[in-house]
């Protein structure tokens, strides 16, 4: 059996409000994550399949993770890799949405462990928007690196 390298494209979904930045980011939903929020948090992504346009990818998921559609001019960020190897590719957009509407597919799972009671839970629990240095904490350490790379591409040159 072969190896290969997981690959996930999303979205870090961004607005300025009152001359501040600020990024859409989602809570994965879920027994594990269920207590966990500095350091838990995410932008919207999913797993891509081998050949797959991974722009087009990363708005399907935006999209499922999130119920709302998006448009916007993508800006491609710098992929980061997570420590279990997953390599992320990003795009940034400019755009808004309400985050407290958000309507995420679900996913299955035996729960609890070993009940063998088999329960359905939302991909995504919650969305924010957060300021850059609150993004910063929530986001998973890997990701952070995206926050930077936006304030590179806002920063005037």
């Amino acid at each position: 059996m072969s190896a290969t390298r997981k690959t996930s494209a999303g979205i870090l979904l961004y607005r300025i409000r009152d001359g501040a930045v600020e990024v859409f980011l989602v809570h994965p939903g879920g027994p594990y994550w269920a207590r966990k929020d500095d350091g838990a948090w995410s932008i919207p992504k999913g797993e891509a399949t081998e050949g797959a346009d991974l722009l087009k990818t990363a708005y399907t998921e935006f999209h499922e993770e999130t119920g709302s559609p998006l448009h916007g001019r993508p800006m491609p960020l710098e992929p980061i890799k997570q420590a279990g190897g997953k390599v992320v590719h990003a795009w940034a957009v400019q755009g808004d949405i309400d985050a407290a509407s958000i309507r995420s597919n679900t996913f299955a799972l035996e729960w609890p462990p070993r009940s063998g009671k088999t329960q359905e839970f939302p991909e995504v629990d919650r969305g924010g928007w957060f300021d850059l240095p609150t993004a910063r904490r929530k986001l998973l350490a890997a990701q952070r690196g995206f926050i930077d790379q936006l304030q590179d591409l806002l920063s005037p040159s």
